[in-house]
């Protein structure tokens, strides 16, 4: 259960204690993290399930909290233990666990998958809390395997809606062989043992996306502006621009001159048109999502788009010390599968706390999402500029 209400704090740090087997470790939560508020069984199972021996060498991906990387270290004795993640949440709240708990030999990384990890890194185990994008996965699978010693292990945990069922077979035929080590309220453990220099199915690791610097290049005209953007998998939208975005470009109110933050930019569609539209003014993009930062990172200098700039970001944390003219946003409203209103709510305060007095929030949602409410809240004022059958675009003004 939550210590206090989202409401008071949603950039407060808290603290909660996680058993696992005879000991107890202390994790750093917040809103917005997987597992914030309750038990994450995928990653509690990681923890209990994995066989770490004395002295090995131990990466996990996907680190989340750090859990399974804090117990490997302080619980089965491995001697040097490399956390990554690619959500700026996670990599923070790894790296106040690992000094809740003293856990000097484990060292926490911002990053996909083995991309931020030391050249030559030889690793005894590899853990990996599954990404629900196939090609993601695939990505993850693929750095577990090169990663990996003749006879280490590759261990996959996530739940049942998640796509863990088809991440074993994915695992079986990139390693050859996959063991359920454990299963726990719809949620599974899957083991694989290294015993072959070579892949078993090299045509799964042959995708068009496991090469980290190749992106996918959309063609989107918006308003009558053309644009190429990168994308690269996991990213939110990631093969298409989706409707509730395009709704909001179409509807947005961007003024030459206006300073504008594209909040949760995803590939930065919006905040890529709205520096096309300001002419002269910033434009700010920040997401969690430090792949979705550096897909953006490379369209802006692809393209030469000028008086822009990406951020790793929890919700505006990265930028509350600034104030814009516009806030434009597409919020998130879910944490891995689950629906969790926190989130989006945040993403109103921190409109509000960013903006210039006079300054215009933007907003698109879907259109059962109670969004009006938390406007008002916040602002005391609230417009519905558009009201479609799937989508609405709702408007304020500090």
């Amino acid at each position: 259960m939550r210590s206090t209400p989202i409401a008071d704090g949603y950039h407060t740090w808290r603290t909660r204690s996680v058993a696992v087997g005879p000991r107890t470790w202390s994790l750093a939560t917040k809103p917005g993290l997987l597992g914030h508020g309750s038990d994450d069984p995928a990653a509690r199972l990681l923890a209990e399930r994995v066989r770490v021996p004395v002295g090995s060498v131990v990466v996990q991906m996907q680190c989340g909290s750090g859990l399974f990387g804090i117990s490997a270290a302080l619980g089965h004795g491995a001697s040097e233990v490399w956390l990554t993640d690619r959500n700026a949440i996670s990599v923070e709240a790894a790296i106040r666990s690992v000094e809740l708990n003293g856990a000097a030999t484990v060292q926490v990384r911002a990053g996909q998958g083995g991309a931020p990890l030391p050249a030559g890194l030889v690793a005894d185990v590899v853990a990996i809390r599954i990404p629900t994008e196939k090609a993601a996965l695939l990505e993850l699978l693929r750095d577990a395997f090169f990663l990996l010693r003749p006879g280490g292990s590759c261990t996959l945990s996530g739940a049942t809606n998640e796509g863990i069922k088809s991440a074993a077979t994915l695992l079986e035929k990139v390693f050859g062989n996959c063991t359920v080590l454990a299963t726990d309220s719809g949620n599974r453990v899957v083991s694989a043992v290294k015993r072959a220099a070579a892949p078993a199915d090299p045509l799964v690791l042959a995708g068009d996306w496991l090469d980290r610097d190749r992106f996918r290049e959309l063609t989107i005209t918006l308003r009558g502006i053309p644009m190429s953007v990168a994308s690269r998998p996991g990213v939110f939208s990631w093969e298409h621009l989706d409707e509730a975005t395009s709704i909001l470009a179409d509807a947005m109110s961007v003024r030459p001159g206006d300073d504008v933050l594209d909040l949760g930019c995803g590939i930065g569609v919006l905040g890529l048109l709205a520096a096309h539209l300001s002419q002269t003014g910033r434009v700010t993009l920040v997401d969690a999502d430090l792949e979705a930062v550096r897909c953006v990172r490379h369209t802006i200098a692809a393209q030469g788009v000028t008086r822009c700039e990406a951020l790793g970001s929890d919700v505006a944390g990265a930028v509350l010390d600034r104030r814009f003219d516009l806030v434009v946003t597409n919020p998130p409203f879910h944490v891995g599968k689950a629906t969790d209103l926190d989130v989006p709510a945040q993403f109103i305060r921190d409109a509000w706390a960013v903006l210039k007095p006079g300054g215009r929030l933007e907003l698109v949602a879907n259109r059962t999402l109670p969004y009006e409410r938390l406007v008002l809240e916040r602002f005391g004022n609230l417009r519905t500029v558009h009201d479609g059958p799937r989508f609405k675009v709702l408007a304020a003004t500090r």
